[in-house]
């Protein structure tokens, strides 16, 4: 956690010489965050690095964001060729922490999370790759590529793609919404007294079925969400914004195919990117997988699933191999 050689002449060009650059966090990519402290003035440096990262579709949707009075933190100054942003500080209240220390939070806090997705439906989605058939295949694929080899297993990968295909009509929009894609409770942060919710990691934004985010949000890879929790923003979602079984098939669709691809992923930091971390989230995704799978929308791919990876296979990857 060095800051880039080049930080001290970027902050001093935007007005922050001399300002003290603390190591704040990464995360599963490249991205390195630093808090940048200068007396009483605090804002965050996103360092995003070419060509492994690429900031310009995060200041893009951070500025659609705040144009539309979303809690998207304020861009201060950038320079995107050598991938630096200077963001608003939103300082350290995530939603995470706060719901696991005070349960007199999480249905307030949820269900304000869930707000915020429908007043983003009522946005349309500009200017940004459509979340497609190809892209949600791409996507599921990481599971057979990464995942399978690592405990294992050798899978029939052309039924695993036709057996998604036969579902994927189901997740696809006529009516695509901005799809934030890591909509949860470590990506939202409490901001200033009022609480209001801050969004953070949408630089993968795509435009997309309104299913998708909620199921980030309901289907946390990083803390577990009651189903109790899960149904009753569910029925407030569709309360306000009137969505019927047909959204609900989605939502399960959208579900199973996100945890699929997290096992994968979570895999893939581990053998690929050397974050060992990451597989031993992998059981509570697999769970939510489960649930998702019993629904009858799911029926091609839960027969694949039973037919290919036995519940025995179905963990922690790093455990699994060593077995």
């Amino acid at each position: 956690m060095i800051p880039p050689a080049h930080a001290p002449d970027f902050l001093a060009a935007h007005g922050w010489a001399g300002a003290a650059i603390e190591p704040l966090a990464g995360d599963a990519s490249f991205r390195r965050y630093f808090r940048i402290l200068h007396g009483q003035r605090r804002a965050i440096l996103m360092d995003a690095p070419p060509p492994h990262e690429d900031p310009r579709p995060f200041v893009a949707v951070a500025r659609w964001l705040s144009a539309r009075d979303f809690g998207a933190p304020a861009i201060l100054a950038a320079d995107e060729a050598r991938g630096l942003v200077l963001l608003e500080d939103f300082g350290d209240r995530r939603m995470r922490e706060t719901v696991d220390a005070d349960a007199a939070t999480l249905v307030p806090l949820y269900e304000a999370a869930v707000d915020v997705l429908v007043a983003l439906r009522g946005h349309p989605a500009d200017n940004l790759r459509p979340y497609d058939r190809a892209e949600l295949h791409r996507e599921a694929q990481v599971l057979t590529e990464y995942y399978c080899p690592a405990v294992g297993l050798s899978v029939d990968l052309d039924s695993y793609r036709a057996a998604w295909d036969e579902v994927f009509a189901r997740a696809l929009t006529d009516a695509p919404v901005t799809v934030l894609r890591d909509y949860h409770a470590e990506n939202l942060m409490l901001v200033g007294d009022s609480n209001r919710l801050g969004l953070l990691d949408f630089q993968d934004a795509l435009a997309g079925h309104p299913a998708y985010d909620l199921v980030s949000l309901l289907q946390d890879a990083r803390r577990d969400v009651e189903p109790s929790i899960e149904e009753a923003m569910l029925r407030r979602y569709r309360a306000a914004t009137g969505e019927g079984e047909a959204f609900m098939d989605a939502y399960h669709v959208l579900g199973a195919q996100r945890n699929a691809k997290i096992v994968g992923v979570f895999t893939r930091l581990w053998k690929r990117d050397g974050k060992p971390r990451y597989p031993a989230l992998c059981p509570r995704v697999w769970g939510y997988l489960e649930r998702d799978l019993s629904y009858p929308v799911l029926a091609p791919v839960a027969r694949w699933f039973a037919a290919n990876i036995p519940p025995e296979l179905r963990g922690d990857p790093m455990v699994l191999a060593r077995a």
